[in-house]
């Protein structure tokens, strides 16, 4: 068993080190290709009220995020107090992005609530998944609107529109066929999903409004979206370094300014730890504790 520990820990550190290696090349990239110094001279030049603003609208997705989870949560008879699940989501995002060779939030809410309420594994582990895939589907929903109206290449919109809509119907019949106990929370979710991601969109509007950036909004937001899905992979820490490239890129393909790109980048990101760092309290007291 020791053994089997040892096995575990060891992974769970060559995984953080292969997140920051990746992170680093990502980030010595960027740097190669944009001058980081204007980067944050723009940055240091915002709006901050309309920062303020995106900062609360980036809580508020996160607020929605959670009374997501917890519909599925109640299709398998784990009924937490909204607030107490609030509390864990929070949690689980401190440590998604403080701590991630340690444990992942997803893992740490699936083990706790399989303990305490007695579901069975499979169960709380789908829920947490179906979870994340409901939030994909919307942002892939939002994603092929805004191509729509950005790229001018039918094929890639088509390309785009098709994929969101098969996902969505792929979703459905995973959950109607293999999951059923979740089929109740399937539309239910797949709204919140969209809900979700279409507070993020008016989040990154506030940053580029704060930014003073005068044009090209629906780009931005496009790009945005595109890194949304890449930082959903755990190849770097909380998508540094991913979304940076992708904003790079996109930049380069719309012809916008690379240093306001990268800026709304950052921004997002720095407001993403500022609102995850709200979980830490939640390590020392459980939020679990009182809920029955």
């Amino acid at each position: 068993m020791s053994e089997e520990k040892q096995e575990s820990k060891t992974s769970r550190i060559l995984k953080l080190l292969a997140k920051i290696a990746v992170t680093v090349v990502c980030l010595y990239y960027v740097s190669r290709k944009i001058d980081f110094r204007e980067a944050f001279q723009v940055i240091r030049s915002a709006n901050w009220l309309f920062i303020f603003f995106a900062l609360i609208l980036f809580t508020l997705s996160k607020l929605f995020s959670a009374l997501r989870l917890n519909i599925y949560f109640r299709n398998i008879n784990i009924h937490l107090p909204e607030w107490t699940n609030i509390k864990l989501y929070w949690l689980g995002m401190f440590y998604n992005l403080f701590l991630p060779g340690s444990i992942t939030g997803d893992a740490y809410k699936v083990v706790r609530l399989t303990k305490k309420y007695g579901v069975p594994y499979k169960k709380t582990s789908a829920a947490v998944l179906l979870d994340r895939f409901s939030g994909l589907a919307g942002l892939a929903l939002i994603l092929a609107t805004y191509s729509i109206f950005v790229l001018n290449v039918t094929l890639y919109i088509a390309g785009l529109v098709g994929g969101a809509i098969l996902a969505v119907v792929a979703l459905y019949l995973v959950v109607k066929y293999w999951l059923p106990d979740f089929l109740p929370g399937f539309v239910p979710t797949l709204l919140w999903g969209i809900v979700v991601q279409a507070t993020q969109v008016a989040c990154v509007y506030c940053i580029v409004h704060a930014l003073g950036i005068a044009d090209s909004h629906t780009e931005y937001i496009f790009i945005f979206l595109v890194s949304s899905v890449v930082a959903v992979l755990p190849l770097t820490i909380g998508g540094l370094g991913a979304r940076e490239v992708v904003f790079l890129w996109g930049s380069n393909y719309f012809g916008l300014h690379q240093e306001s790109s990268i800026s709304i980048s950052l921004l997002f990101y720095f407001i993403t730890v500022f609102s995850s760092s709200w979980g830490l309290p939640y390590v020392y007291v459980d939020p679990l504790k009182e809920s029955k």
